[in-house]
């Protein structure tokens, strides 16, 4: 019954079993449903339906309890046609204002500060990826004299954000040299992307007659792919609310409290999934439980959303079980991303 259709009676038990599973955590009994919401149906029908609902496959019944729990599937279907998204509350946004509203604060601190409102609001895990830098723009080159055959390169790109690399000369370099090479690839790169510079960088160093043999530049030519790259960023990310999300009471067992903790000491694969479902567009993407490729993320959902810095883009991330308040997770991070973009667009 993959493509069962519900009719309007049993979208109205599904979408209140999903709510008050998610309020209480526990199986939903029909009596409970009966009691609790005004559908003028009686405990036995209710009771039909869910059975109707189980045997479809949007619902699943544990074997220690009378009462029914969402599948994937149920929650599938709620995310996408039976839940409301509310707005937060005028409170929650001036919170989140006042914590952004930071001109003091560079772009690595509002990322990180984002991450850690994201999970005061949701209680669950929050995770802010930094920009990718393919269509980051170059603002200016400067080249640091370390030794006379090592030098430092920092490319400050027009998000507000900066990459360092060290460079290996063959031959040794004087102070006025490195000046003249500095000089001209500012001249030449600036207000490029780091895509564009990639491509180019050798016949844009065509005509430097006096540099373009240089060790410098022959480096910068032989490792364009390495300099002008993601390197330093793509596995760099602020992960936080470990403590909110333990609250959950999944979480008081062992078994899955010992699950959230390798996940939270495993950045990587959140940022992989992140990576993978993050959404095109201004929408929201939401992963739930075996929708995620590695069978150790079945027990959760992912909420992702991009934000811009510049061209650069970068990723909103909040992990919890699949019990979470769908609705209040998109609110926030819809809310946090449009923020956030609107301060970093300050800082460029």
């Amino acid at each position: 019954m993959e493509n069962y259709i519900l009719n309007e009676r049993e979208k109205a038990i599904l979408r209140n079993v999903i709510h008050q599973f998610i309020l209480t955590a526990n199986p939903v009994g029909s009596r409970n449903i009966a009691r609790k919401y005004d559908l003028g149906l009686s405990p036995a029908t209710i009771r039909n339906i869910m059975a109707d609902l189980e045997d479809t496959g949007f619902l699943g019944h544990p074997h220690t309890s009378a009462g029914r729990i969402p599948t994937d599937k149920g929650y599938r279907l709620y995310v996408d046609s039976l839940m409301e998204i509310t707005d937060l509350a005028f409170e929650q946004k001036k919170q989140i204002q006042n914590r952004l509203y930071q001109d003091s604060a560079d772009t690595e601190d509002l990322l990180r500060i984002s991450s850690m409102i994201l999970s005061d609001i949701t209680n669950q895990l929050a995770c802010v990826t930094f920009p990718k830098f393919e269509s980051a723009i170059l603002e200016k080159i400067q080249i640091v004299q370390l030794s006379s055959k090592r030098v430092l390169v920092v490319l400050s790109i027009k998000s507000g954000l900066v990459k360092t690399i060290t460079l290996e000369l063959e031959t040794e370099i004087d102070a006025k040299v490195i000046e003249r090479i500095q000089s001209i690839l500012n001249q030449r790169l600036t207000d490029l992307t780091f895509n564009e510079i990639k491509k180019t960088f050798g016949d844009r160093m065509k005509d430097a007659d006096d540099i373009k043999n240089h060790s410098i530049i022959r480096l910068f030519l032989d490792s364009a792919d390495k300099i002008f790259s993601d390197a330093n960023f793509t596995d760099k990310a602020f992960i936080t609310g470990a403590k909110n999300i333990l609250r959950q009471p999944e979480f008081d067992d062992a078994e899955n409290f010992q699950s959230i903790i390798e996940l939270i000491e495993n950045k990587d694969i959140i940022i992989h999934i992140m990576d993978s479902k993050r959404p095109e567009g201004n929408t929201v993407s939401v992963s739930i439980g075996s929708e995620n490729p590695s069978e150790i993320l079945h027990n959760y959902s992912f909420v992702i959303k991009d934000y811009k810095v510049g061209e650069t883009v970068g990723i909103l991330g909040i992990i919890g079980p699949k019990r979470m308040e769908y609705s209040k997770s998109i609110a926030a991070i819809l809310y946090i991303a449009d923020i956030l973009t609107s301060e970093l667009k300050k800082k460029q």
